[in-house]
């Protein structure tokens, strides 16, 4: 840095002294100003939790909400991407009716009224496949590019500002000791900072018509996937009253006992109700031990120090997603973050993973 930047640089910090610790007043900023700056903030704040909580609202699971985030748009504009990359909870429940429909066979009612609700669930999945991509696309994207963007830049332009203000503060006290000139480039640099930071944020306010056009699209992507919800369901309770008015025409089949075999109680001598004994194989000490092919393995549980946060499993845990973490009623798991209220990620065995907060007591909580 110059001699003529370091001077800069200690006039500032010397005049933001005077104003914290000797109450000086420095020059004031036009109330439509401050006015224009608050609603500036504001704006900013709106758009920054809008964006987490409709990442929440598309998906609840913090794993999947990682990849909606990295989710590339651009490869959905250019047809290369059918969906966003995780398995919707439809999708799930759509698989397992179809597994146990198929179990069940063609001759339960059941079964294929399993068969017909998965294949519904299946095609919701795909809807709201739909509507992750398009909201990315047409509400997400453009606000997290305005955070990056236009509100990053007016942060500058007003940092930027303040610097000059102090500059411009700290010589006009000294006014007679330091050269005019010098005095006049200082208010120059501050008017002009003042008028870059003004037309940005004006800029800004005037043109927020294109936020309203983004959530016009989120709604937008909401009914038409609602819409090709309601179509769907609509369909499948078309067919599960068919399939309930089908089986309550068809006749009942009674059932029929099939006939007893003739009891036969043997000879006197046997006490089993006339049933020949069998002699029941000899256990051997070895082959007691050999009752299956493979040892029977007691889970190991690793216990952490009690000196970093931990929790102990209440109930076993199935992941169904990736980045899940899946464990045993007992086990003790490492805490290393909290993902929000309901969700931890923890370490056990060596895997990192996410687990929900309600299958767990915590024993030694994250420091806050």
């Amino acid at each position: 840095m110059s001699v003529a930047g370091l001077k800069k640089q200690f006039y500032k910090a010397s005049q933001l002294v005077s104003e914290k610790v000797g109450g000086a007043e420095g020059t004031k900023l036009d109330d439509d100003f401050k006015e224009m700056e608050k609603k500036v903030d504001v704006t900013s704040k709106a758009v920054a939790e809008v964006l987490v909580r409709t990442i929440e609202y598309l998906q609840p699971n913090p794993a999947s909400r990682a990849k909606l985030t990295m989710l590339n748009t651009v490869s959905k504009i250019r047809g290369q991407v059918k969906n966003p990359g995780y398995p919707q909870s439809e999708g799930l429940l759509g698989e397992c009716m179809i597994r146990h429909g198929k179990e069940l066979g063609g001759e339960s009612n059941f079964g294929d009224a399993l068969l017909d609700a998965g294949e519904s669930m299946k095609r919701l999945a795909e809807v709201k496949d739909s509507l992750d991509i398009e909201v990315k696309q047409n509400f997400i994207d453009p606000l997290q590019n305005l955070c990056d963007k236009d509100l990053k830049e007016i942060q500058h332009h007003l940092k930027k500002l303040e610097g000059r203000r102090l500059d411009f503060d700290y010589k006009k006290k000294r006014q007679g000791k330091i050269p005019d000139e010098e005095l006049r480039q200082a208010l120059e640099k501050f008017e002009e900072s003042k008028e870059v930071a003004e037309t940005s944020m004006h800029n800004l306010l005037e043109t927020d018509i294109e936020q309203v056009s983004q959530l016009s699209a989120l709604v937008d992507a909401q009914l038409d996937y609602h819409r090709q919800a309601v179509q769907i369901l609509d369909e499948l309770a078309d067919k599960l009253r068919r399939r309930v008015r089908d089986a309550s025409s068809r006749p009942k089949r009674e059932y029929k006992p099939k006939p007893r075999e003739p009891f036969d109680l043997g000879e006197p001598e046997q006490s089993n109700g006339g049933f020949p004994c069998t002699t029941a194989p000899k256990t051997t000490a070895s082959s007691s031990f050999r009752s299956s092919d493979k040892p029977i393995r007691t889970p190991s549980r690793s216990m952490p120090p009690l000196d970093q946060p931990s929790c102990k499993a209440l109930y076993d845990f199935e992941p169904e997603n990736d980045g899940e973490l899946g464990f045993r009623e007992g086990d003790l798991i490492t805490l290393t973050n909290q993902i929000d209220e309901n969700w931890y990620e923890g370490m056990l065995h060596g895997q990192s993973g996410f687990f929900p907060l309600s299958y767990v007591e915590v024993l030694v909580p994250l420091p806050q």
